[in-house]
């Protein structure tokens, strides 16, 4: 009986430090996934923090929105800034994924965006150098992304398309459209791949929208329909404040169940205050 006992009292030991070497390795497998999460939402915040160029002819605002499934982080993200040439730069976009991964690429490719940007501010070139950098790195993540370029002098809006959402674009006049301008193959796919260009006079006050694809589509709510709520509600607020619409229009997610993350940047134009016959 003794015998038995010695045996039992070696099992339980056995047992416990076991149990403790497999305590102590979730523990690591917690710590190190918050480090993760930690890390991608410190990248995310550094990006989206960035300050939104504000001209006298223009008013931007931007609205972001965390995936509700994941890290509760993503690759969504806005960005704006001026060129060298004295036009200013937007970009919208979205990189595969809602991880540490899908975050460092975020930021990745909003560096290459402004990298490119000081040698050509051509939206088409700009995007095509852009994905071509994308496809040396050999990442096996893609992403769609708008890039566009605003003259305040000649008021000329040029975009081009990576595999993006369409903008839509409203005016205080009535007129309102989804910008379905070609595009090309989202950024790091196909190495040499052409991006044609839209362009377009902002003469009347109005408003051109970007937003990904997290605000208009979802499990059960098609795209098109998203993107019909999305002018249906521009065309009504386009001579708005720009937060204001902006904040409106990243609502229009809450329709889709919203299992992604959603950014929305809105550019106002016209009618502005400091402008030639320009509102309050």
């Amino acid at each position: 009986m003794a015998h038995r006992r010695t045996d039992s009292a070696g099992a339980t030991r056995a047992l416990l430090q076991q149990l403790g070497d497999l305590t102590g390795r979730i523990l690591d497998q917690i710590k190190f996934q918050q480090a993760r999460v930690e890390l991608a939402a410190a990248l995310q915040r550094q990006v989206l923090a960035a300050e939104l160029p504000d001209l006298p002819c223009l008013q931007v605002a931007g609205r972001y929105t965390p995936a509700r499934v994941g890290l509760d982080i993503g690759g969504d993200w806005y960005d704006g800034f001026l060129m060298p040439d004295g036009s200013v730069g937007f970009a919208i976009g979205d990189v595969q994924g809602h991880d540490v991964e899908a975050a460092a690429l975020m930021g990745q490719v909003r560096i290459c965006l402004r990298a490119v940007a000081t040698a050509t501010t051509d939206p088409a070139e700009v995007l095509r150098r852009t994905n071509d950098l994308l496809v040396g790195m050999d990442t096996e993540l893609f992403v769609t992304c708008s890039f566009l370029r605003f003259d305040p002098v000649t008021r000329e809006l040029c975009d081009a398309r990576a595999g993006h959402v369409p903008a839509v674009w409203a005016t205080s006049d009535g007129r309102c459209e989804i910008a379905l301008s070609d595009g090309g193959l989202p950024l790091g796919i196909r190495a040499g791949e052409r991006y044609p260009s839209s362009r377009r006079l902002l003469t009347d006050a109005g408003a051109f929208v970007l937003l990904t694809d997290g605000v208009v589509e979802g499990p059960g709510y098609p795209l098109e329909d998203g993107l019909k709520t999305v002018a249906d509600l521009v065309g009504d607020a386009c001579g708005c404040d720009p937060d204001e619409l902006a904040a409106q229009v990243i609502k229009v997610a809450d329709n889709t169940g919203h299992n992604d993350d959603a950014a929305v940047l809105v550019l106002r134009y016209g009618g502005l205050t400091g402008e030639p016959g320009g509102g309050g």
